[in-house]
């Protein structure tokens, strides 16, 4: 059985603030628990104890990078997906680095519109398993 949007919690993490908030505009109005960061740093601290179900990150941040943010997640919060987004070219370098150290990660090439990230939730929502590789792959067709 599926829980209420309103259970299932969302952290957006992009420094970019117009994005971080448009998102968590969106989420909200979709009767989703949404938290907001501008930092990596900011999102772990907030996580600890919040604990989300799943991270919308921007891989490219201040000071730590939204990859080594998910490897971090991994770790410390098992149950909580991470969906990487990035319009930066220096990605794929940090994502081949993570790769040789046992990592990973589907990356989603910005520009990408609110929709993608709400039906990622929804089918995470709906236990339709690895939601963020299957709407990774979903997204490159698309663009």
């Amino acid at each position: 059985m599926s829980e209420p949007n309103g259970s299932f919690r969302v952290l957006i993490v992009d420094d970019e603030k117009s994005i971080s908030d448009s998102l968590g505009l969106v989420f909200s109005a979709r009767g989703y628990e949404v938290r907001v960061a501008y930092t990596a740093e900011q999102a772990l601290e907030m996580s600890v104890i919040w604990r989300p179900r799943l991270a919308i990150v921007d891989v490219v941040l201040p000071k730590m990078s939204g990859i080594d943010l998910a490897i971090l997640f991994k770790e410390i919060l098992p149950d909580c997906h991470v969906i990487l987004f990035s319009g930066q070219l220096v990605t794929e370098e940090l994502a081949v680095e993570a790769s040789r150290q046992g990592h990973e990660f589907d990356i989603v090439p910005k520009p990408v519109g609110p929709i993608y990230f709400l039906e990622a939730a929804q089918k995470l929502l709906n236990g339709s398993g690895d939601a963020e590789a299957h709407t990774a792959k979903e997204a490159r067709r698309s663009s």
